[in-house]
């Protein structure tokens, strides 16, 4: 897969609500960015909290410019000792719930963002959605 379409992200988001549905029973939100971290598509579910707007696209977004999954960009700061603030890029997070998708060549070609339950559900949400674009199997 070398990009991101709507339809692609459509169905990610639709993946993303149902193992949310069928694993967890609580609602999210889950957001759809493309290579460069602009949003593509985007889901609340029915009482999913209205804070997890914002995060679940922040997390999508940091993916995508930082080009590593948000748990592991949290390991970093703290590898580091330095925080989020020092990437000069106030829409950046941390938290867990962001995963990248690359292309075969290793180039960002999108990334996703989940948030709503706890911080290792959400992962587990992302991480399952990164694996099926890295085996194009959406």
């Amino acid at each position: 897969m070398n990009i991101i379409s709507l339809d692609t992200a459509n169905a990610l988001i639709a993946r993303a609500i149902g193992k949310a549905v069928a694993d967890f029973k609580r609602p999210i939100c889950v957001a759809v960015v493309d290579g460069t971290g602009h949003l593509l598509g985007f889901s609340r579910m029915d009482g999913a909290p209205l804070r997890s707007i914002q995060i679940a696209i922040g997390k999508a977004y940091s993916s995508a410019r930082l080009g590593v999954n948000t748990d592991a960009f949290l390991e970093r700061l703290h590898r580091e000792k330095v925080t989020a603030a020092d990437f000069c890029d106030d829409k950046i997070t941390s938290l867990p719930g962001g995963a990248v998708f690359k292309s075969q060549d290793g180039a960002v070609i999108g990334a996703v963002g989940v948030s709503g339950l706890k911080s290792e559900e959400d992962q587990a949400i992302v991480h399952a959605l990164a694996d099926l674009v890295a085996r194009d199997a959406v």
